[in-house]
Formats: structure tokens, C-alpha cells, sequence
């Protein structure tokens, strides 16, 4: 590392502070630039804070500050000159590009915290599972389980094992990080998607309630877990807690939200919206937000949310402002701009299919998503936040009178899952335009005695 020695340790408490996911990392990365304005590490690691945030102000004025430094590369050693070369890829919009940099980098320097972290977090942004989880397999065995910084890595493990439904496992390795560090928010978060995908929300509820001092404040995943628990009161029925925690942590303030907090916030707005439920006047705010700070094309799941919001107030005109700034995007893709290529190749027909969700256009939603759904993963999220896209299409088959399809939607998401209450409530709707009684009330009791399960350790 080439550098000054003040500028080395603001560099390792900024990586502290990254795998804790605290917001004192921002000011640490300045920080070891501000000590040793030469320090390349420094600027790379400046560059993915920025990056990660995927907002698009905040990415061109990383580019423009990026750009502004100067180093001298000849003494630079390979795994510095690896990382300027994946923030440059990364800020000249190939995030699939930077994500590759840094896999060879931890091949080669399997102990890189900063190369598995960013790249940890890029293959949750394309929605490569299979990376996500192997990126740090990779590198397990060249730590030792002794080391501080062994239990962060496990941590991320156990959201790779998730994603690749391999939740067992996924949970085991989740205890074992918060075993190391009871504040690994990002284990903490692993393991909450555990149960979530299984249906186990009691348990989850309980967990969360447990670990809450850990997570609840003070961390940059204090939403995202935020969200997570709203989504078990839903599963319980309980939406007005949900609206609670939407009201005190999720609501829109302002200049300082971030889009990956405006992505919870509109998620669950949405999934109360497709199930016919008011929400005041929480839409406007958000959907205000969403223009705020939207950059068409960069990050497609954040065009897809935005579009939910834009929907859920009634902005007839933003919405299409953005559709015809995607459809820009897409016509003049080129493969090495990852967004653009999302663009063209998913993110604007799930746009497109929310557009024609808000208006009833049923049959419009199912060509839409139909065409894309199997390659629905790689626009970025996870298997619980792509869910209200599931939920999208269900309905639509539903409302458009497609029994086959929604009968073989209703199988697939109950054969993976039988513990879900909305599964549940969702086959009494279609039984309910199929006029088949007999179903529509099983599937309603079912919804309902999973609901007062969760209920029980909602309210102990």
C-alpha cells in the first residue's frame, strides 16, 4: 500500500466501518484521501461508496473526482493498479466489467477485504447468485476462523448460500458471523431472508426482536431490515404496524434519501397497492423523491420502482418521461454499459408491465413479463424484493382470467413455499373468479391460520 501512514489507517477504518455497514465509512474513505491525495487505494475505494449508493448524482461526481487524481501507476503494485481498474470500469458504467476485475484480484489476493466486500455486493446488484456466494468461498480457507474479519466474510456467505436457496446451510453460516460479531447487520440480514423464503415468519419476527438493538439504528441496513420486518407484519395481517414502520423509518425525508432506501419504501407501498389496500397520501412523497434523484438506465431496478411509484400517485406524465428515457437508452445500448443492457434487455418490459398494471391492462402485464422472466435476476435484488414482481404477474393472470397460468403460478410459488399467508390468500382469489367455493374458503382458512401464527410472536 502506497502511503502516507495517517492515510492507511483512515483507509483500514473506512473497511471497518464497510463490512459493518456504518455510516462513519463515508467520512473514513474521505478521510484517506484527504491525508494523502496520491493515495490510489484511497480514490478506488471513494469511487465504490459512491458506486454502491447507485444514485446518479453521486456517481458522476465520483467520476469527476476520479478523474481529477493523478497517479503515477509505475509504482503502483498489481492489486492497487486492479482496483483503479475496476472503479474505472465500474464509474464508465461496466459494473459487470469491475465485478470480473475484482474476482480475478481475489483469486490472486484472496485476503483483499475491500475486492470481496464491493464485489460482494456487485453480484447482489446484477443478481448472480452463484458468484455471490462463490466469490467468498473462494477465499474462506486463506483466513483464519481466529481473525476479526472472518465472521464479516461468513456473513456474506450465508446471503450467497441464501440466494442459492441453499437456506440451511445459509442459517448455519449466518450464527456462526453473528457468533464473531453480534453487530453483522449483513448477517443479520441473511438470516432473516431465510425465513422469509421458507415461510418461517414467526421465527423470524422472534429473531429480529432479538437482535434489534443490533440493526434497528445507527447502520445503512437499518431500513432495508426495517423493511424486512414490515414484510412479516404483512404476513400476519398486520398492516397497520406495517404503515407504522413505513410512517417512522421508511418515509421519504428529503435530499438525503438514498435510492437503495426509496427501493423499501416503494416495495412496500407496492405490495399493498396489489392488494387493493389504501395508503393515504404516501405515494406522492415518494414518487416525488424517485424524480429527485432518478438517472434512467443507470440501475433498472431502481427504473422499475420508481415506475411502481410513479403508478401508485397517478403521475401519468413522469411515468412516460420515463418509459421514453428508457426506451432511448435501450435503442443506443451498447453491452459494455451494464444498465443500458439491463435496460434493453429486462428493465423496460417490467416497466412497461407496471405501466400496464396501473392501467388494468392485464393481458399487457403478462406478455410483458412473460418474455422476461427468466432472466428477471439479473437486473439486481434479491429472490424476496423480485418477489413483488411474482406478486405483479400472479395477479395480473388472475384479473385477466388466464386460469392455466395462474393455477401454474399458484403451484410453483406453493411447492417452493407452503407456509406463505399471501400465497394462500392469493389462491382464494383466483378460486374466487373461477367461482370454486369450495377452494376459494380452504385457501382463505389457510391464509388466515398462518397470518394468526405470525400474529402470536407479533404480539406475544
Amino acid at each position: 500500500m502506497h502511503t502516507s501512514a495517517e492515510a492507511a489507517e483512515s483507509y483500514d477504518r473506512a473497511l471497518d466501518h464497510l463490512v459493518r455497514f456504518e455510516v462513519e465509512m463515508v467520512p473514513a474513505c474521505v478521510d484517506a484521501v484527504t491525508s494523502d491525495p496520491d493515495f490510489a487505494l484511497g480514490h478506488a475505494m471513494n469511487a465504490y461508496m459512491a458506486l454502491l449508493s447507485t444514485d446518479g448524482g453521486a456517481t458522476r461526481a465520483a467520476r469527476d473526482r476520479f478523474q481529477a487524481a493523478r497517479f503515477d501507476e509505475s509504482v503502483l503494485d498489481p492489486r492497487e493498479r486492479a482496483h483503479l481498474k475496476a472503479a474505472r470500469r465500474w464509474l464508465g458504467g461496466d459494473l459487470l466489467g469491475a465485478g470480473d476485475v475484482l474476482a480475478s484480484l481475489a483469486i490472486e489476493h484472496p485476503r483483499d477485504l475491500l475486492a470481496l466486500a464491493v464485489g460482494h455486493q456487485i453480484d447482489f446488484f446484477v443478481g448472480n447468485a452463484r458468484s455471490l456466494r462463490d466469490r467468498i468461498g473462494r477465499s474462506l480457507s486463506s483466513w483464519s476462523a481466529e481473525e476479526p474479519d472472518y465472521g464479516f466474510l461468513l456473513g456474506m456467505y450465508a446471503f450467497g448460500l441464501e440466494e442459492s436457496n441453499l437456506y440451511g446451510r445459509a442459517q448455519e453460516a449466518g450464527h456462526r458471523a453473528l457468533e464473531a460479531n453480534s453487530d453483522d447487520v449483513w448477517a443479520i440480514h441473511a438470516v432473516v431472508h431465510t425465513f422469509e423464503m421458507q415461510g418461517q415468519i414467526a421465527d423470524g419476527i422472534r429473531f429480529m426482536r432479538e437482535r434489534e438493538a443490533s440493526w434497528a439504528e445507527g447502520n445503512f441496513l437499518n431500513v432495508h431490515n426495517s423493511w424486512h420486518f414490515a414484510l412479516f407484519a404483512l404476513q400476519g395481517d398486520d398492516v397497520t404496524r406495517a404503515l407504522e414502520i413505513y410512517d417512522r423509518v421508511l418515509l421519504p425525508v428529503g435530499e438525503d434519501d438514498m435510492a437503495l432506501h426509496l427501493l423499501d419504501a416503494t416495495s412496500l407501498l407496492w405490495r399493498l397497492h396489489l392488494d387493493g389496500l389504501g395508503v393515504g397520501d404516501r405515494w406522492g412523497p415518494l414518487a416525488d423523491a424517485w424524480s429527485a434523484s432518478l438517472t434512467p438506465g443507470l440501475y433498472p431496478f431502481n427504473d422499475m420502482h420508481a415506475a411502481m411509484a410513479y403508478v401508485g400517485a397517478g403521475r401519468h406524465r413522469a411515468l412516460e418521461e420515463l418509459l421514453e428515457g428508457l426506451e432511448a437508452v435501450a435503442a443506443a445500448h451498447d453491452r459494455a454499459d451494464t444498465g443500458a443492457f439491463l435496460t434493453a434487455t429486462v428493465g423496460l418490459s417490467v416497466c412497461r408491465a407496471i405501466r400496464a398494471y396501473g392501467d388494468d391492462d392485464h393481458r399487457a402485464v403478462i406478455a410483458e413479463l412473460m418474455d422476461v422472466r427468466g432472466r428477471l435476476h439479473t437486473f439486481g435484488g434479491s429472490h424476496a424484493q423480485r418477489d413483488a414482481v411474482e406478486r405483479t404477474l400472479l395477479l395480473s393472470a388472475i384479473a385477466a382470467g388466464d386460469r392455466d397460468l395462474a393455477a401454474a403460478l399458484l403451484s410453483e410459488r406453493l411447492a417452493l413455499n407452503e407456509q406463505s399467508s399471501w400465497s394462500w390468500a392469493a389462491r382464494a382469489r383466483a378460486a374466487d373468479v373461477l367461482g370454486d367455493g369450495v377452494t376459494a374458503e380452504a385457501s382463505r382458512s389457510r391464509a388466515a391460520a398462518l397470518a394468526a401464527r405470525a400474529r402470536t410472536a407479533l404480539d406475544p
